[in-house]
């Protein structure tokens, strides 16, 4: 859906489509109406971590949204400034961007594997790599 500022939290930093308010529990993200990716502010990431079933607000197809690992420089949906590229330091194949005064923003499917750390992590950290130019 496009975006609009009397419907819409957040303009989407990857596909410029309205973000939309999702809740589990008491903690309330945005998740991308169309690209379905996720912002979380403050330390939202980690609460959410450590939320059982908080993993159903993650309701993007993963094999699309690695399509927007590589969709150059985004702005925060906050500040406007430049995110920074970076990768998770356990999971090297969970790709991000970060504004360090706002918040993160995970692609569709990241947040379940981020959440979900197995053994095919290995696998998946060798096939994918970590993110060049990212400071974690």
């Amino acid at each position: 859906m496009d975006y609009d500022s009397a419907v819409h939290s957040l303009q989407c930093p990857k596909c410029r489509h309205g973000m939309e308010e999702v809740t589990h529990e008491d903690i309330t993200i945005d998740r991308c109406t169309h690209c379905e990716g996720l912002w979380f502010d403050d330390n939202e990431l980690q609460e959410l971590k450590r939320t059982p079933g908080s993993e159903i607000l993650d309701t993007g197809n993963p094999y699309e949204g690695r399509k927007y690992d590589n969709s150059g420089t985004i702005n925060c949906p906050r500040c406007d400034r430049t995110m920074e590229n970076s990768s998770d330091w356990k999971q090297v194949h969970i790709w991000y961007e970060v504004c360090r005064d706002h918040g993160i923003f995970l692609d569709a499917g990241e947040f379940v594997d981020y959440k979900n750390e197995t053994p095919l992590d290995w696998l998946r950290d060798a096939l994918k790599g970590s993110r060049s130019g990212a400071s974690s």
